[in-house]
């Protein structure tokens, strides 16, 4: 058990390889070695864009400079665009290395021509360490319950609120966002289930804070029916599938499940 709790927490605690550490799920904030990057140096707020928009594009490889501002900054031209990526990329090497001498190469964006990209091997990331505590949580849910249970609610605590919150409106990161969504809802419902039998009230919880993220999501009233029939309040269970019949009625003219639906028959049975 011990070693299972030290590999997660290995994924969390901070990592002297990976002096940048980058929040952006509820918030953003850039931490370098141990030193919060306040907002004063980051200039204007195209570096920030310029930064997250990086962030967004992780997995992509190098991106040419100028995918990157017709994505960004789609009505300005070419010689607007060229100077906005300059000074931008100036503002983000300046506010994560102030420090670094001259004609030394960046540490946490790599250039390959006009090519550019987060080094990602300096820098640790909530959204990557969340996902990676979810896939083993995935991967343990069936034979070893308490490693996922712990890798759940590691993950969890990482969910502060929608990814770059301040970029809600922009379509360049609505995918991924979207994508981030579905994976924390995953992880939450698992973990609600999982906790059912041993705490039936976390369960509710649990599925309470995915219907803030999304009032759709029928397993989180599905969990909750289940979680109030363990804590013997049958009353709330049936309250709770006439929320969701409500819901999803008025969401999407659906009706629930067979599932739930079934749940609910057995929930009406019972004497």
């Amino acid at each position: 058990m011990s070693e299972n709790f030290n590999e997660i927490e290995s994924l969390i605690k901070d990592n002297p390889s990976k002096d940048l550490r980058l929040y952006t799920l509820g918030r953003f904030e850039a931490i370098v070695e141990g030193y919060s990057v306040d907002k004063k140096y980051w200039g204007r707020d195209k570096t920030l864009q310029l930064l997250q928009f990086l962030i967004n594009a992780r997995h992509r490889g190098g991106l040419h400079k100028e995918q990157i501002v017709n994505r960004l900054w789609e009505d300005s031209n070419k010689v607007s665009g060229d100077r906005d990526f300059k000074v931008a990329m100036h503002g983000i090497n300046k506010a994560l290395e102030p420090n670094r001498p001259n004609r030394t190469d960046p540490k946490y964006v790599l250039r390959q021509g006009l090519t550019y990209q987060l080094n990602m091997e300096y820098i640790w990331l909530d959204l990557d360490i969340m996902e990676k505590l979810i896939e083993m949580g995935n991967n343990f849910i069936n034979n070893q319950k308490d490693k996922a249970i712990q890798a759940y609610t590691a993950a969890i605590k990482l969910y502060e609120g929608p990814f770059l919150p301040e970029r809600m409106y922009e379509d360049w990161c609505s995918e991924e966002r979207e994508r981030i969504q579905v994976i924390t809802l995953s992880g939450i419902i698992n973990l609600a289930e999982l906790l059912i039998p041993s705490n039936p009230m976390e369960s509710i919880r649990l599925s309470k804070s995915a219907l803030l993220i999304d009032k759709t999501w029928e397993d989180a009233y599905r969990i909750q029916m289940e979680a109030y029939l363990v804590n013997g309040n049958r009353p709330q269970a049936l309250r709770t599938y006439a929320e969701c019949e409500k819901v999803l009625d008025e969401e999407f003219g659906i009706s629930p499940l067979p599932r739930t639906k079934a749940l609910l028959k057995s929930i009406e049975q019972i004497s």
